[in-house]
């Protein structure tokens, strides 16, 4: 079994271009620091002592800022290039960090989140789009699974030593995270020195106005506002889940990093085997509503009663990850393909947007709801949800 992983990574990756690995090289690096953003929730209600409503605000802030960093990056990508945009956002988020740790006053704290966000964020495209740039249409999902490999395997070693530094002391999560993401802006200039955008010719073909943004696509649009929905539910197992744990679980800050480390893990040694396996076998949309059924399932755990805490967090944990490595390439990979040379900005903009406008939604929502009735009826209503996104894209494909 481990042979047969170990070749389909191999026989997965022959083909990928050196820019694609040094991208992924930069991406493992950055999400290595992935500290603030899961522990947020918990730094609100556990060091600050603020309600589980404080929280959702600040996430959903984050989540504001988020939406317009991730607009405005698709047009700074596609004036001057991606590397720029990276190594700007990556030294400048790196101070932010910094600073972040620093703010104790709550109303600041808020116009600190928003701005921090904002610059965070317009790095997720600008990486998006230089992996397209790189990938030729024949290995774009695997190149965006490459890439999603070394989010995961940062992702994973990120939250889990998060979760140990948390329980020293809440602060050392930014000081962390914003060394690294300055590292990082260096990274990208010392590595990718070399690397350029293609060139455009001198004459472009007139291109349909509905093809010129996935704005205007009248397909790309629905798709994308039901990916909105769904990852407002995703999102949720990653910022209010954790003080479910916490307090309703009484599960500690550093298994917590563990648990959410699984997720990180489980990609990394397994997805690249199965989309490589599924992507040629059905159709997109197929595996797009496997996931968000999954999806459903996993939130389906937190509510059965009776049983043991982390049994209950783990299994959700793995059916969440079982519904991301299903939905989230090929998501990525119906918005891409619709995408050119000339406007990958644009369209790598359009999914970060969804992430970060699930950010604003997800949290938000979901802290009001567990305010007012619990965690209990958060779960029933995300579950709900999950089955009517899986309809909708159902829906939407068959039209």
């Amino acid at each position: 079994m481990l042979l047969k992983i170990a070749h389909t990574y191999r026989s997965s990756f022959s083909d990928l271009s050196r820019e694609t690995w040094l991208l992924s090289l930069v991406l493992l690096v950055n999400r290595s620091s992935t500290m603030v953003a899961p522990f947020m929730s918990m730094y609100i209600t556990q060091s600050m002592h603020r309600s589980i409503a404080d929280a959702g605000l600040i996430i959903t802030l984050f989540g504001a800022g988020a939406v317009a960093g991730s607009s405005v990056s698709g047009y700074f990508i596609d004036r001057f290039s991606f590397r720029a945009v990276q190594v700007f956002t990556a030294i400048a988020g790196g101070l932010l960090f910094l600073l972040f740790g620093y703010v104790q006053d709550f109303s600041l704290l808020c116009v600190m989140t928003v701005l921090l966000s904002f610059v965070v964020e317009a790095f997720r495209p600008a990486n998006a789009a230089a992996v397209a740039a790189y990938s030729t249409p024949q290995n774009l999902t695997r190149s965006y699974s490459l890439n999603r490999l070394a989010m995961n395997i940062g992702w994973a070693l990120g939250t889990s030593v998060g979760g140990i530094l948390a329980a020293i002391n809440y602060h050392l999560l930014f000081w962390v995270e914003g060394v690294v993401y300055m590292i990082v802006g260096g990274l990208v200039l010392t590595l990718l020195p070399a690397v350029k955008q293609p060139v455009k010719p001198a004459v472009v073909a007139e291109k349909a106005p509905e093809q010129s943004s996935p704005w205007k696509n009248s397909y790309l649009l629905k798709f994308l506002m039901v990916v909105i929905i769904y990852m407002s539910c995703f999102m949720i197992m990653f910022r209010l889940a954790p003080v479910y744990w916490k307090e309703s679980l009484h599960i500690n800050e550093a298994t917590i990093g563990m648990l959410l480390g699984l997720n990180g893990v489980i990609i990394a040694l397994f997805e690249m085997v199965l989309v490589r396996y599924w992507e040629s076998r059905r159709s997109a949309i197929y595996y797009i509503i496997s996931g968000v059924i999954a999806t459903a399932l996993g939130y389906t755990l937190l509510v059965v009663p009776g049983m043991a805490p982390m049994v209950a967090a783990a299994g959700s944990m793995i059916f969440l990850t079982l519904g991301e490595m299903m939905a989230l390439p090929f998501i990525n990979t119906v918005i891409m393909s619709k995408a050119n040379e000339h406007n990958r900005g644009k369209f790598a903009a359009a999914f970060a947007v969804t992430w970060s406008a699930a950010q604003v939604l997800g949290p938000g929502g979901g802290a009001l709801i567990t305010q007012t009735w619990g965690y209990n009826a958060l779960w029933i209503t995300l579950i709900i949800v999950c089955i009517s996104c899986a309809l909708a894209f159902k829906f939407i494909n068959k039209k």
